[in-house]
């Protein structure tokens, strides 16, 4: 019996016992954008203009207060836009002097993220937990070795694959409550990573389906158990195999339905895994 039926059986005998509530297993930050000298929040709808941004870090900055920290944004690097309302004196028409009350008139300007900044130290989200993370290295050799993996950014308080832009958002890695469920995280957003339209084009991926559909369900099975393959690999699997099946368990409703789900999902999944391993592309030069 391989790896991956063996993980697959200890999954599905986790779930018909009845696993624990799935929770987050990292502390990470707010994610709230704000500005890293004065470290106050951004606010209205200059929070939906920064978070919709390609970084993950929560701090902005301006071109001055980069210099002024002794760093600068790096050559290319493309502005964000930020509004504010500036308070003017109301002036009488008739007698040109100042009246009771203020005009707002909205203003802009233009902000950096720190990782679009160099030689500037970055201090952690306040609201994060700052644990000891130790790379595991088999684990990293696993992540080395996919040869056409999306872009990883670290920040924020949330784990996910855009896959519109083909990009991994991660917490921290000092956030996480151990290093083992830090890989069980990433490898879950790797696997779904794999079923973008230029790798294995799984239409769960490609196509949008609403939280807590069959489709969405099927999808999430499909990475958690290409995360739980990976981790076997990486030697963690007693570490996490228990907390990835306290996350299926929110599908359990969807398997009871389709008893064919788990072995689609499994299927998937093992290709979804050898992929990332590279096992696809060996295949491919031996067929």
């Amino acid at each position: 019996m391989d790896v991956y039926q063996i993980v697959t059986d200890k999954v599905i005998a986790l779930l018909e016992r009845g696993a624990v509530p799935w929770r987050k297993c990292w502390q990470g930050g707010s994610g709230i954008p704000r500005n890293l000298v004065s470290k106050k929040e951004y606010r209205g709808v200059n929070v939906f203009l920064l978070s919709a941004s390609p970084f993950s870090s929560p701090y902005w900055l301006t071109y001055k207060q980069a210099q002024d920290l002794g760093g600068h944004v790096r050559k290319g690097e493309k502005s964000s836009l930020v509004v504010f309302w500036k308070l003017l004196d109301k002036v009488s028409q008739e007698e040109s002097t100042n009246a009771n009350g203020k005009i707002p008139l909205l203003r802009y300007y233009q902000l950096f993220s720190a990782e679009q900044c160099e030689e500037i130290e970055v201090p952690p989200d306040p609201e994060e937990t700052v644990n000891q993370f130790t790379p595991i290295e088999r684990a990293e050799q696993i992540i080395e070795g996919y040869k056409d993996c999306p872009a990883i950014h670290y920040g924020g308080n949330t784990a996910s694959y855009q896959p519109l832009v083909d990009r991994i958002k991660m917490p921290n890695k000092h956030t996480f409550d151990a290093d083992e469920l830090y890989y069980q995280v990433l490898y879950h957003e790797l696997g779904h990573s794999t079923g973008a339209k230029h790798r294995l084009a799984r239409k769960e991926v490609m196509e949008y389906h609403q939280f807590g559909s069959d489709p969405y369900a099927a999808e999430e099975l499909v990475a958690d158990l290409c995360s739980s393959y990976l981790c076997a690999q990486a030697g963690i699997s007693n570490e996490t195999i228990e907390q990835s099946a306290s996350y299926l368990n929110g599908w359990l409703s969807v398997l009871r339905k389709d008893k064919r789900m788990i072995i689609t999902a499994s299927a998937k999944a093992q290709a979804a895994a050898d992929y990332i391993l590279g096992r696809r592309q060996v295949e491919e030069e031996l067929s």
